[in-house]
């Protein structure tokens, strides 16, 4: 794959930070009376130590030689992302996600490692990132496009649109402090959405806003990826990831577990160590479902593939197997399903 064809391209990231420890009490007057002369010095070395290492200290990134204090977020994190992908993001939390975005947002750096981005990148990382309260919208739909890289002229030609998407042109001249939260993240996404962006990453932000809006940003997205652009979408959403990304990557404290397809990994990261939901067997007779005549062994979906999966698509075929055990003969058995959603 030719450098030109590539929009991200991450190699061995790994982000350390020092945690809290916590702190003894003294047992004695005299020894709390020293310490509150010690204290001040104490403090200012320990808010040093937070950003500061010694040469070879944590070092090792692999989690068995962890100190008390050291956390590796990420853990030699490598990929590449294509121009025009639309690539999911995906794991429990805790597991590095927001902080591989903010590597890649240039919001923080790297321990070790090099990120590479040959396109202009738009981010929506938390609600109302790159907003001042006490501007108004109007204000700050201008303010978060320079910061974006845009010109005056660019976003004047988009002006109307993100206003119409969002949804607040009535409170457009109402400082942003006075927005609720949904209103807040329906201009924010709006500004980052139209601005035409290279790149588009999103970290979680849709779950803040009611499902109207939801939908309406999800078909906006597919809009982006469809227009040839670079998407980058972390969601807990697995219905919204599988509808959006032919691509996931799952991250696990800290670390890539898994890079494939979107309903591979995302049934990877749904089983986990638990019963999966994409087989119901009863193996003791007596009590599976049915009466004489016949009764229900096991009930499987799979794709169309064969192979079992949890994660759906209703564009794609999908096979539902039912396995019986039929008790007595001369009946003709007629196999029934019905299909629910949430």
């Amino acid at each position: 794959m030719s450098t030109r064809d590539i929009a991200i391209r991450a190699q061995d990231i790994s982000k350390r930070y020092r945690l809290g420890v916590k702190e003894t009490s003294e047992d004695s007057v005299g020894a709390a009376l020293l310490g509150m002369v010690k204290n001040p010095l104490k403090n200012f070395r320990k808010y040093r130590s937070l950003y500061k290492f010694e040469e070879g200290e944590g070092v090792s990134k692999n989690r068995r030689t962890d100190t008390e204090d050291i956390l590796w977020a990420l853990r030699g994190v490598s990929f590449e992302v294509k121009r025009g992908e639309v690539v999911g993001v995906i794991g429990t939390n805790g597991s590095g996600k927001s902080t591989l975005l903010k590597i890649l947002t240039r919001i923080t750096p790297p321990t070790t490692g090099r990120i590479e981005i040959t396109r202009r990148v738009s981010s929506l990382l938390e609600v109302g990132t790159g907003f001042h309260p006490e501007l108004t919208g109007r204000e700050n739909v201008y303010l978060n496009g320079t910061i974006l890289g845009m010109r005056k002229k660019e976003i004047d030609r988009v002006f109307d649109d993100i206003v119409e998407f969002s949804g607040v042109d009535r409170f457009l001249d109402t400082p942003v402090k006075r927005y609720s939260s949904g209103m807040r993240v329906r201009l924010a996404f709006s500004v980052a959405a139209h601005l035409e962006p290279e790149i588009l990453i999103v970290d979680e932000v849709l779950a803040v806003g009611d499902a109207a809006f939801q939908r309406k940003c999800m078909q906006k997205m597919e809009d982006v990826g469809q227009q040839g652009r670079t998407v980058l979408f972390v969601s807990h959403n697995m219905p919204a990831v599988t509808r959006m990304c032919e691509r996931v990557i799952l991250l696990n404290q800290g670390e890539c577990m898994a890079d494939g397809t979107a309903h591979e990994v995302v049934s990877a990261y749904l089983q986990g160590n638990r019963e999966s939901t994409a087989e119901k067997v009863w193996p003791d007779l007596a009590e599976a479902p049915g009466k004489g005549v016949a009764r229900l062994r096991a009930v499987r979906v799979r794709d169309r593939d064969g192979q079992m999966t949890e994660a759906l698509d209703i564009r794609r075929p999908v096979g539902i197997e039912m396995e019986f055990e039929v008790l007595e003969s001369g009946h003709i058995v007629q196999p029934q399903f019905g299909v629910f959603n949430d």
